[in-house]
């Protein structure tokens, strides 16, 4: 029995499933798509993120992490949470040696990560560093909603034959609230994805850090800057680094993803930055520059390989400060303590 009909057999049984319920059982099943042997986040995969584009990005929070380090001194730790392959914490150790250890619940990531540094499933419970976490909250299963006739409504997973579908269902207490604060003035037919399980790791990231600060990067934006999109919603999916098909129709075979609703994480401490200009601030653009004048004299050199190497490198660094690009992303900085 493969993971849809499995679903459909829950629904036959159960009734139709909250989609949080559906995405969490797609995403992280053993024959979910992150629960599997195949290791996602890699150019052979299904998509890359800013560490997998460049080395830079680690290497560039590297002076990030030195920085938190002389504040705080020691003891410090270094978390990196939805590790995958180690494409983030491998240059950045290289850059900046410090007691490093990363969460990941996917075993073919968990393989890769242990030629690294210590892995486990779940944040320690007191870490005194830097939490970082890279395209993490988006896959963290979600509720779905729907403004009808000026109230909200939710969409639940149904099954009819065999096939899924979207279920009409009552919106529940925690999810309306989280609606009528987060969501804005949605218009009839918007949906709204609700991230309750983004917030709860938030707090929990929060309860786990003595001192220090925790950095999220991900695509998504403010709850005003979102409402632009909502009247088809943010959900969607991906494989083979394309976008991918409806979110039903192949549980466990595509990534389900949706934009973050920063607003809804604006805890005491917090502070919302653009990417392109938190990896400027932290001396990428001029990193940048050095490279540019590289790659000139290598070309006055004739050193054509070494000029390859530089430009290169230069690309990469420009994909990650492109301004309708991976620039775009968020970055959210939660201190915490002095």
């Amino acid at each position: 029995m493969n993971l849809k009909e499995r679903i459909i057999e829950e629904i036959s049984l159960s009734g139709p499933m909250p989609f949080e319920r559906f995405m969490e059982v797609s995403l992280y099943d053993p024959d979910g798509f992150f629960g599997g042997a195949k290791l996602r986040s890699e150019k052979a995969g299904d998509f890359l993120t800013s560490p997998e584009v460049s080395s830079l990005f680690g290497e560039t929070l590297a002076r990030y992490v030195e920085q938190a380090h002389q504040r705080l001194g020691d003891p410090f730790q270094l978390v990196e949470v939805a590790a995958g392959s180690g494409s983030l914490i491998r240059p950045l150790l290289e850059s900046y040696e410090v007691p490093a250890s990363a969460v990941e619940v996917s075993p073919a990531a968990r393989e890769s990560l242990a030629k690294l540094v210590p892995v486990t499933s779940e944040l320690p419970e007191s870490v005194r560093g830097v939490i970082l976490a890279n395209e993490l909250l988006d896959n963290l299963p979600m509720a779905l909603a729907q403004r009808m006739d000026g109230t909200w409504r939710e969409r639940w997973v149904g099954a009819e034959g065999n096939e899924l579908s979207f279920v009409d269902a009552p919106v529940r207490p925690e999810v309306e609230a989280w609606l009528d604060e987060y969501a804005g003035p949605v218009d009839d037919g918007g949906w709204v994805e609700v991230q309750l399980a983004a917030g709860e790791w938030v707090r929990e990231a929060i309860d786990a850090l003595t001192e220090g600060s925790i950095l999220i990067f991900d695509y998504g934006d403010t709850a005003e800057n979102l409402l632009s999109r909502r009247r088809d919603g943010t959900l969607r999916t991906y494989r083979s680094h394309h976008l991918g098909p409806h979110p039903l129709d192949e549980p466990g075979e595509t990534d389900i993803t949706a934009d973050v609703n920063f607003s809804a994480l604006m805890v005491p401490g917090a502070t919302l930055h653009r990417q392109d200009e938190f990896l400027s601030r932290l001396g990428l653009r001029d990193r940048l520059s050095e490279l540019r004048h590289a790659e000139l004299e290598a070309a006055r050199d004739g050193a054509e390989m070494e000029r390859l190497k530089l430009r290169t490198l230069k690309t990469e660094a420009e994909t990650l400060l492109h301004p309708r690009g991976l620039g775009d992303f968020r970055v959210l900085e939660i201190v915490v303590g002095p």
